[in-house]
C-alpha cells in the first residue's frame, strides 16, 4: 500500500500546478498521514451529528464520554507536535464537542427522569 501510495503522489508531483505546490508539499500536507487523519476523522464528527437524532434515552454515555475525552487529548496533542496540525485540532475539537453534547443530553434526560419518578 505504501508503495502505490509513493508512486501515486510522484505521478501527481508532476500534474499540480505551481502555485499548488507549496500545499502539496506542505510538511502537513496531502503526502502525509497530518493531512489524511484528520480528513478520515470528520467520520466520526459526522456520527456524533447523527447522534443529534438519536433519543437521549437510547445514547450511551460509555461512547460519548470516550470520545469527549479523546477528542480533547488528542486536540491538545495536536497543538504540541511538529509540524502543528490545524486540521487535526479541529477535527478534535469538533469530536470532544460532540461527545459532549451527547453526553449532556443524556445526562439531563436521566436527571430529569429520576426528578419525575420521585415526585410520583
Amino acid at each position: 500500500m505504501a508503495g502505490w501510495f509513493a508512486r501515486t503522489t510522484a505521478r501527481l508531483d508532476k500534474k499540480v500546478p505551481a502555485r499548488l505546490q507549496p500545499a502539496w508539499n506542505h510538511p502537513a500536507g496531502p503526502k502525509t498521514v497530518f493531512f489524511w487523519c484528520p480528513l478520515v476523522k470528520w467520520g466520526l464528527v459526522l456520527a456524533g451529528l447523527g447522534d443529534l437524532q438519536r433519543p437521549p434515552e437510547r445514547i450511551s454515555g460509555a461512547q460519548s464520554g470516550a470520545l469527549a475525552v479523546t477528542g480533547a487529548i488528542w486536540a491538545r496533542y495536536s497543538v504540541v507536535i511538529v509540524p502543528k496540525n490545524w486540521g487535526l485540532v479541529s477535527v478534535n475539537v469538533f469530536v470532544s464537542l460532540c461527545g459532549l453534547y451527547s453526553l449532556s443530553r443524556l445526562l439531563r434526560y436521566q436527571y430529569y427522569s429520576q426528578l419525575t419518578e420521585t415526585s410520583t
